[in-house]
């Protein structure tokens, strides 16, 4: 909004200044700022609205013991998330852009799901939430939309003859993967709706200490930032080698919210946990953080960018199939770690839980690094 009342000024009165709004780079800084500074005001009166209506976390009985007295504390914490992502986008971003359209629906739709899981397990006293299919139908379904939106939505289209990519084929940089345009569109699809499957869940597996699934999608969302802004270049795109993809400048901007968002809900995340981000804010960053790594054409980067959550989500799939594999043949379930995901491993053997998050940050500032080398080396 005031993207376009600056831009109003700038044309029709000339006021000096106005034109900065024009830049990706202010406008990126500014929803960065608004939205840290929007997650700490309303931070500790969401907080004490959650303690007032006692909406508490629930412990599973199977956790780590040392987790049991965070019982009571307020969740639900990532509507702060999902309001200090909102309000910036929506005041400094071209909401006319579909990649705008797509990343605003993905956060609200998946923030949905999240908030339906948790009021299950607040108000329903079942600590299983929304059962596993209906998420999985809410994850399909968003997947369609962003695949018919990238798709059929006549700008994108644009782009693709604009940069000499037949949609049937190369759209979103598969090369000749399907002999068809019919069988492309499955293939595509296909591809969309797994991605926006596994990150989303494996953004939530993540979310199971203070301040690690927030710290990490902070530095995967400026991550992705940074390559959003290269992808959206034309120079930097064609020195790089990768895929230009105009009217990407947007992106940038909304992660530059969604990175703020994510810092300033640490101040009350981080140990010992003033509130928790639940389902709510975990299912939100994943639908965001998938549809951006969509947008951008960098999937494949994907397991390196996001290697921390591409592991928290690797140990219960290692550790669920060992177990029921063992059962089978030796009739007694066996475990590869103490307890999955994995960094509830690494708590049971006595690692202090702030120490294993800041390495785990460290860790994924590593693989960001690593994910802008490979770009050049490859």
């Amino acid at each position: 909004m005031l993207y376009y009342l600056f831009d109003y000024l700038d044309k029709h009165y000339d006021l000096a200044g106005a034109g900065v709004f024009q830049y990706i780079t202010f406008r990126a800084s500014l929803a960065a700022l608004l939205s840290l500074l929007i997650s700490l005001f309303i931070g500790k009166r969401i907080i004490n609205f959650l303690k007032a209506k006692q909406i508490g976390e629930t412990i599973r009985t199977v956790g780590p013991e040392s987790h049991f007295s965070k019982k009571g504390t307020p969740t639900m914490g990532g509507i702060i998330i999902i309001i200090s992502i909102l309000i910036p986008t929506l005041l400094v971003a071209k909401l006319e852009n579909v990649y705008v359209m797509v990343m605003v629906l993905s956060t609200l739709w998946m923030g949905a799901i999240g908030l339906t899981d948790d009021y299950i397990k607040v108000f329903k006293k079942n600590k299983q939430g929304l059962r596993s299919q209906f998420k999985i139908i809410g994850q399909i379904g968003l997947g369609i939309i962003i695949a018919a939106t990238l798709f059929l939505h006549p700008d994108v289209q644009q782009i693709a003859l604009l940069t000499n990519l037949p949609i049937g084929k190369t759209l979103l940089n598969y090369g000749n993967l399907a002999p068809t345009p019919e069988l492309a569109w499955v293939i595509y699809f296909l591809i969309i709706i797994f991605i926006v499957t596994a990150v989303t869940n494996s953004v939530n597996l993540t979310d199971g200490i203070d301040g690690l699934a927030a710290g990490v999608s902070a530095v995967v969302g400026t991550g992705l930032g940074i390559l959003a802004y290269m992808s959206g270049n034309t120079i930097l795109a064609k020195y790089l080698n990768i895929l230009y993809v105009p009217l990407s400048g947007e992106v940038v901007v909304f992660l530059a919210a969604l990175v703020g968002a994510c810092i300033g809900f640490i101040w009350y995340n981080s140990f010992p946990a003033q509130v928790f981000m639940g389902d709510t804010g975990s299912l939100a960053l994943g639908g965001a953080l998938a549809a951006v790594a969509i947008i951008i054409k960098m999937e494949l980067l994907l397991p390196i960018l996001c290697g921390i959550f591409f592991v928290e989500s690797l140990s219960v799939i290692i550790q669920v199939s060992y177990f029921k594999y063992t059962k089978r043949k030796y009739g007694e379930g066996r475990r590869v770690f103490r307890m999955s995901p994995v960094h509830h491993h690494f708590e049971l053997t006595g690692i202090p839980e702030p120490k294993i998050v800041t390495r785990f940050w460290i860790i994924a500032i590593f693989l960001v690094i690593v994910t802008l080398a490979l770009l050049k080396l490859r």
